[in-house]
């Protein structure tokens, strides 16, 4: 027992530490307060219905109706059956929300660095400088959760390889296997992505380490270990790995049919997004200071500079009251870099980025090049648009790069990188691989750089950078050139402030290293300085934009929509329809809609892909035949006070379903959507060839004003019809049309069905009285649950295995 709590006792205390910090940071969560995150308010509204299906009935929809027009809730938080390593991610997740991703930062980083052979204290401080890093806290305050909860789990997994190339083969697998994923049960596959071309970075590195020292056949024995449990990994996965994979072919992430554009211009086609918005947000290549220096470029968009800021006063200057003033410098345009919103500046931390200089010369081997390639690598990608050659040449050629947008949140993986050479730094300080005299030269080449950086922005700041933005003209035309010359001098006095702070940090970081070659101070107390000043150094930042501010009553979190008078009006009809919320276009609450009724907006990354151009071609443009045939019931507007009030659409919508008299065969996609624009689709259908093969250009059909076909049920899931004719018919649904689940049965037998008007279903119908039923029953989550029970018994087989033989090996050894 002595031995057990001798070895375990240490990282048990960090372990309670990581506890207390997390909720000291994120102290309203013990008050029962949550954090107001405007993502997740956007995913309540959007993941509504399919939560109150599950209430109601106990079961799981894997179909929603209520936004877009309906769409799979694969990437709406859906839950699978057998998804145990959800429920041992859940576990992990004890901590109330936000907190709990702050943990799960800490202890994933500490066990990298454990598993890298670092002394607990030295990694509880890596800890820290990993998981305060601003970028990291940023994304909690706005609501990135599966983007947290995934970086969350990435050195975990790097922990698992690296333990595997250590030779522990059997730790190395089963740490691997569950880290892996817990990362791919965190659903973003973007973030996934990056930890994959890190891992590239690092199996490279380990290969070229292993030629040098004549040991491959353990490089390819570890390769093929690791392979093994990334199989496994998937294996826990398989359902939403399945279900993803289906549903981005059909989503705007997938290849488009479509090659013109809704001005009739020619369309680039791709594979994946359009190469603008994969880099609409760049990060710019001056921008790579605000590393280092917080508010290099101005912070983020709207920043406080108070009531002794030239903004205010000019402002004051502008006719504003003193209260209109200082709110409005609340909110003051700080940001001059070139991206089109930034909330805070990625900061890492002036000591951190002093500790990782002075890595590099400290630190030799594979470590310091895997770290420092992975650091080059994210910071280049990262520039996107401003570094077109190489962005191109990766959206051009690497697979799967085109799937993902926002290019600069590859900056996560030097997030992760810097702060480890950071520590190893000051392992490679305490230990005796080097003499004192080199561990000073390195000092005085690492205070030259970092200190000497700063210097040079404060003597020549007016001469390097002019301050302004592409913004600035918006603000000239209402304010005119003085008021924005007035915030032009706040960024230059936030850049000197924050520069002053940089320099005073890297010197009194330097000053204790110092000190400590000089024998004046303690290795323990080395620790505790550098404790406080990465604390007070990311802290103070993080706390500028997630702070007890955020948090808001658990009811008003919960339930962040309110029933107005236009939703309380529209949900007296309960009927199956859908509703345009025309007050919310532009607006800042674009699923509002979707959480009271069944919208055709909402707030999705990858929407339907054909919806979305469905959308774009002629929902924005108020294409009356259109609405009509989604069945467009109420438009919610605004009145002269800008108040929502229902309207009832001025023409009859097509409804649930009807006959129609003619159905035209047109040769590709591009026919097709431009014909929505001059059809009756109350009595004529479109559908391409590829959609629906027919062997004339036009089927016509018999339809009398007896001929009747109603819905009689409906859910999220289900829909039930009931059909009269004395003809042979085809039948448009107003339902969107999805090949992977949804089935159709006429009479109970299943029937084919096919896409119509370019995302509709259309069924043919023969003459008489019929019962036609949609089923949403998707085969990939019956396959892919059968593939995670799998995995899961064969983990946990492997696991008791594991634990068994190295519980004998201990006995043995003892």
């Amino acid at each position: 027992m002595s031995i057990f709590l001798k070895r375990f006792l240490p990282h048990i205390l960090v372990i309670i530490g990581f506890i207390a910090l997390s909720l000291a940071y994120f102290s309203p969560v013990l008050q029962g307060k949550k954090i107001f995150q405007s993502d997740i308010m956007h995913y309540i509204g959007m993941a509504q219905q399919q939560k109150e299906f599950a209430k109601v009935t106990g079961k799981e929809t894997y179909w929603t109706n209520s936004a877009f027009g309906g769409m799979p809730t694969y990437q709406l938080g859906a839950k699978y059956p057998h998804n145990y390593i959800k429920k041992l991610d859940l576990s992990l997740r004890f901590l109330p929300r936000p907190a709990d991703y702050l943990f799960l930062y800490f202890l994933g980083f500490y066990i990298l660095l454990c598993a890298l052979k670092v002394d607990f204290k030295l990694a509880a401080l890596g800890a820290l400088a990993f998981g305060f890093s601003t970028y990291l806290i940023i994304i909690l305050g706005v609501g990135h959760n599966s983007k947290a909860h995934a970086i969350a789990y990435m050195p975990m997994v790097l922990a698992g390889i690296v333990l595997t190339f250590q030779k522990k083969y059997i730790l190395g697998f089963l740490l691997t296997s569950i880290a892996l994923g817990l990362e791919i049960v965190a659903n973003h596959f973007q973030m996934t992505y990056y930890l994959l071309l890190l891992v590239l970075i690092l199996g490279l590195a380990y290969l070229i380490d292993a030629y040098k020292k004549k040991v491959l056949p353990h490089f390819f024995k570890s390769l093929g270990i690791l392979s093994i449990a990334a199989l496994l990994a998937v294996g826990l996965n398989a359902t939403n790995i399945m279900a993803t994979q289906e549903y981005v072919k059909e989503s705007t992430r997938g290849k488009s049919e479509l090659t013109i554009n809704p001005d009739g211009s020619e369309k680039e086609v791709t594979s994946g997004l359009d190469k603008d918005y994969i880099t609409e947000y760049s990060y710019g290549i001056l921008e790579t200071f605000n590393l280092y220096i917080p508010k290099f470029m101005g912070g983020g968009n709207s920043e406080d500079v108070g009531r002794d800021s030239e903004t205010y006063k000019a402002y004051i200057n502008l006719g504003a009251s003193p209260i209109e003033a200082l709110e409005a410098s609340r909110n003051a345009p700080m940001y001059w870099g070139d991206q089109p919103i930034v909330e805070a500046p990625a900061y890492v931390g002036a000591v951190v980025i002093f500790l990782c200089v002075l890595g590099l010369f400290l630190v030799k081997g594979r470590l310091k090049w895997w770290l420092l390639g992975g650091t080059i690598l994210s910071l280049l990608l990262s520039y996107g648009k401003n570094l077109g050659f190489l962005t191109d040449f990766f959206i051009d050629h690497v697979p799967l790069y085109d799937k993902f947008r926002a290019v600069s949140s590859i900056q996560v993986i030097l997030e992760l990188c810097i702060p480890v050479l950071a520590v190893f730094a000051l392992v490679r300080l305490f230990n005796d691989f080097l003499k004192d005299e080199e561990k000073l030269k390195a000092l005085k080449y690492t205070v030259g750089i970092t200190a000497g950086l700063a210097i040079i922005f404060l003597l020549f700041k007016s001469v390097l950078f002019d301050f302004e933005s592409y913004r600035d003209d918006g603000y000239i035309e209402a304010y005119g050139q003085g008021f924005i010359d007035s915030v032009i001098e706040d960024r230059k006095a936030l850049f000197t402030a924050d520069t002053i702070r940089t320099l005073i940090l890297i010197l009194l970081s330097s000053g204790t290293i110092y000190l400590f070659l000089q024998k004046k101070l303690s290795e323990k107390l080395v620790l505790v300085v550098f404790a406080i000043l990465i604390l007070f150094d990311l802290v103070t930042i993080d706390r500028q934009y997630v702070n007890n501010d955020n948090f808001k009553p658990a009811r008003l979190v919960d339930m962040p929509y309110q029933a107005n008078e236009a939703d309380k009006e529209i949900l007296k009809d309960k009927g199956h329809f859908r509703v345009l919320d025309a007050s919310r276009i532009g607006q800042s609450q674009p699923a509002r809609a979707a959480y009271f009724h069944n919208s055709l907006f909402g707030y999705h990354a990858a929407k339907l892909g054909r919806y979305n151009e469905l959308m774009e071609f002629h929902v924005y443009k108020n294409n009356v035949n259109v609405l009509n045939m989604l069945n467009t019931k109420y438009i919610i507007d605004q009145d002269q006070q800008g108040s929502p009030i229902p309207v009832t659409y001025y023409t009859e919508p097509n409804g649930n379903a009807w006959f129609i008299n003619e159905l035209r065969s047109l040769n590709s996609a591009n026919d097709e959507i431009r014909a929505l624009d001059s059809i009756d689709t109350k009595s004529v259908a479109v559908t391409t060839a590829s959609g629906f093969s027919i062997k004339s250009d036009v089927l016509k059909f018999e339809v009398d004003s007896t001929a009747t076909i109603q819905l009689k049920e409906f859910q999220p899931n289900y829909l039930r019809y009931e059909s009269s004719n004395k003809n042979d018919g085809f039948a448009v649904f107003s339902e969107i049309y999805y090949q992977h689940g949804w089935n159709a049965y006429l009479d109970g037998e299943l029937m084919p069905h096919q896409r119509v008007n370019y995302v509709l279903r259309g069924m043919k119908i023969s003459q008489g009285s019929h019962t036609i039923e949609f089923k949403f029953e998707p085969e990939v989550v019956k396959t892919g649950s059968s593939i995670a029970l799998a995995s899961s018994a064969i983990l946990g087989v492997l696991l008791l295995l594991g634990i068994f033989y190295q519980f004998k090996q201990r006995k043995a050894e003892a």
